[in-house]
């Protein structure tokens, strides 16, 4: 009985021991990755749509800017890309207000107006990202005036496709250029080491095979290359917004990331246990509606802190749990704005007017929509056949020659109308006619067979503007 009292005693002092060493271990690590002295962080926030049925990308945004401020980040180092409609939005039941959870506080107070409105431009982000004060057009002209011992955020939270992120003022943001402006960010010393979160469908192949592992960037994605993202806190699913609300709050991978670093301590929390958490629940129970976040770059830098690029101060924990992995009610980022729309035309109490202009959008939307679909999948029997061009091997870049991709994009904008947030998608089936060495004249024959005759109207090119 005393042997047995003995080695019981022995067995509690080892596992004792043995949890002291491993909390030393874990402090002495996190404390060797501590931000250099002399080390600013600098933060980049995005929301790349505009109008109401949109308004989760911008809500995704303000709170992401919230988060940050908390954290003890000045605004003169948080420079904010936002339209800014839809506050003041006839159809926003709270004026003034932006929500990003059905029980969330206002999270649009304060939020810098650094760019807003036409301004939001991929030229002025990338001006932004290289500190480049004389291409920025319009807005605050603020940009980062990093040194080499800083930290930079990202966070982007928008539509996209293959190779390429929306934003709302024509032409989009395609990956090389992206990579481009990282690489020279990277050459010039900007930084010490950058974050980026992004939130879009296909939101992989920004990064895949085309990001080096060597240049101090980390990178989590919502989406791998091929996936589309989700909308959620949307009106009739699981977990709906208040009553009046129409629109989908929230984007998954986006709450999910900014509702884990209301309810944690930043500075205990590592960016890959962020990832983890973050991961397991856009993969949202493994249903039909959620995706495969995904990690690219430097994955080193996952076992800093996340207090590192959102804030180290002393900030107020939320005291609400961790929300459930249990599966959400989610919806098709491309479809979310038709569902939004069609969930207003049930509840509208106004004239029948408004209604029947209201459904007659709709229809023009869905059937332009098929428009694109039909003519993108025509374009591709007629230059690949039955097949889908070459293939790719695993983990490549979407495309070889990214020229030629923007070259099809815009002859396919000239003659069957602009891609919209929709028909990015498309973007893929481009990639692979380039990639199966289809000659231009080839594409352009091709696509003016297959919308010689159609009617661009509202999504004419010369009128909208060109993606590319």
């Amino acid at each position: 009985m005393v042997f047995q009292l003995m080695l019981l005693q022995l067995i509690v002092f080892v596992i004792q021991f043995s949890n002291a060493n491993q909390l030393r271990l874990s402090n002495t690590f996190r404390s060797a990755i501590k931000p250099k002295a002399n080390s600013t962080t600098w933060a980049v926030l995005v929301a790349g749509s505009n109008e109401y049925y949109n308004y989760r990308h911008q809500a995704d945004v303000c709170h992401a800017y919230q988060i940050l401020k908390k954290g003890g980040l000045k605004d003169e180092n948080i420079i904010v890309f936002m339209y800014d409609d839809i506050a003041d939005h006839p159809s926003n039941p709270r004026p003034g207000v932006i929500i990003n959870n059905p029980e969330g506080s206002d999270v649009y107070d304060g939020v810098p107006k650094d760019y807003t409105g036409e301004s939001v431009t991929t030229a002025n982000f990338f001006g932004v990202l290289l500190g480049n004060t004389t291409a920025v057009k319009g807005g605050s002209g603020k940009v980062i005036a990093s040194k080499p011992n800083d930290k930079i955020f990202v966070f982007y939270s928008d539509h996209g496709g293959p190779g390429v992120l929306g934003m709302p003022n024509l032409p989009f943001m395609f990956a090389d250029d992206f990579i481009k402006v990282l690489k020279k960010m990277h050459a010039t010393k900007l930084y010490d080491e950058m974050v980026i979160y992004v939130e879009s469908c296909e939101s992989g192949s920004i990064f895949e095979g085309l990001l080096p592992k060597n240049m101090n960037i980390y990178v989590t994605t919502a989406s791998n290359a091929k996936e589309n993202s989700w909308a959620t806190y949307c009106p009739d699913m699981e977990t709906p917004p208040p009553q009046g609300f129409d629109t989908c709050l929230g984007d998954l991978y986006s709450v999910s990331w900014m509702e884990d670093s209301d309810s944690e301590d930043l500075r205990h929390e590592t960016l890959e246990q962020q990832y983890l958490k973050v991961k397991k629940r856009t993969f949202n129970n493994n249903s039909a509606g959620g995706s495969h976040v995904m990690q690219y770059g430097t994955q080193r830098i996952s076992k800093e802190t996340v207090s590192i690029y959102q804030g180290s101060a002393t900030r107020t924990i939320s005291k609400d749990q961790f929300p459930t992995f249990d599966s959400m009610g989610v919806i098709n980022q491309r479809e979310a704005d038709l569902y939004s729309m069609w969930q207003e035309y049930k509840k509208s109490t106004q004239e029948t007017q408004h209604k029947d202009e209201l459904l007659k959008k709709i229809k023009e939307i869905t059937a332009y929509r098929a428009h694109l679909d039909n003519s993108a999948d025509m374009i591709k029997r007629y230059l690949l056949g039955s097949g889908h061009g070459p293939v790719r091997a695993e983990g490549s870049a979407l495309v070889d020659d990214w020229g030629c991709l923007k070259y099809m994009v815009r002859t396919f904008e000239t003659y069957c109308g602009s891609l919209t947030q929709y028909g990015m998608k498309h973007t893929r089936t481009f990639a692979n006619i380039c990639n199966a060495g289809v000659t231009k004249k080839a594409m352009d024959d091709a696509t003016k067979k297959s919308c010689g005759s159609f009617k661009m109207g509202q999504w004419d090119p010369e009128i909208v503007g060109y993606s590319s």
